[in-house]
């Protein structure tokens, strides 16, 4: 399946890593995305805050689900008028290096052109190399810095942004 860039390239999305599902999240998947969450981030969200953004109309949590029904990863968008934005991202630990990060994010961008959103925007650690990396494939590119944005360490963030992709008619 080929999505489009924000510069209107087309790229290849990646194949479902084997057995791997998408699924919304629900109340009942709360405390395993926290332990998640917990394992990954030096300064993680509480379960709390989880449980909140499923009871509100402008978020969009979105999962993904190895073979076997365990959680493996995932997103959190959030709507705002005509952007959005990634709040949260994340894949276990021992889940990473299988394309679960793309394929969340490729399915958070493909809601947000779907909606037509003009813009969507998020924040990433300076260091995480990995993840600017896969930002940039997709066409996110950086527009500001938060000092201080991290703790545990204290590290800025970089705000990426992703414009509304553009489609050349199709000649015919």
């Amino acid at each position: 399946m080929e999505a489009i860039s924000a510069s209107g390239e087309a790229f290849r999305r990646q194949p479902l890593p084997a057995g791997v599902q998408l699924r919304p999240m629900t109340q009942a998947d709360v405390e395993s995305v926290a332990s998640i969450e917990a394992q990954a981030f030096s300064d993680p969200w509480p379960a709390n805050a989880f449980a909140m953004l499923l009871r509100r109309s402008h978020a969009r949590l979105q999962l993904a689900v190895n073979a076997e029904g365990h959680i493996v990863g995932y997103c959190v968008l959030l709507i705002a008028l005509d952007e959005r934005e990634i709040a949260n991202i994340c894949v276990a630990p021992d889940a990473r290096g299988q394309g679960i990060a793309g394929l969340l994010l490729d399915e958070a961008l493909s809601s947000a052109d779907d909606t037509l959103a003009f813009a969507v925007f998020l924040e990433v650690r300076e260091s995480n190399t990995p993840a600017r990396r896969l930002y940039a494939s997709r066409g996110f590119r950086m527009v500001g810095r938060r000092r201080g944005y991290y703790q545990h360490p204290d590290e800025d963030a970089l705000v990426l942004r992703r414009d509304r992709p553009t489609r050349t008619p199709e000649p015919g």
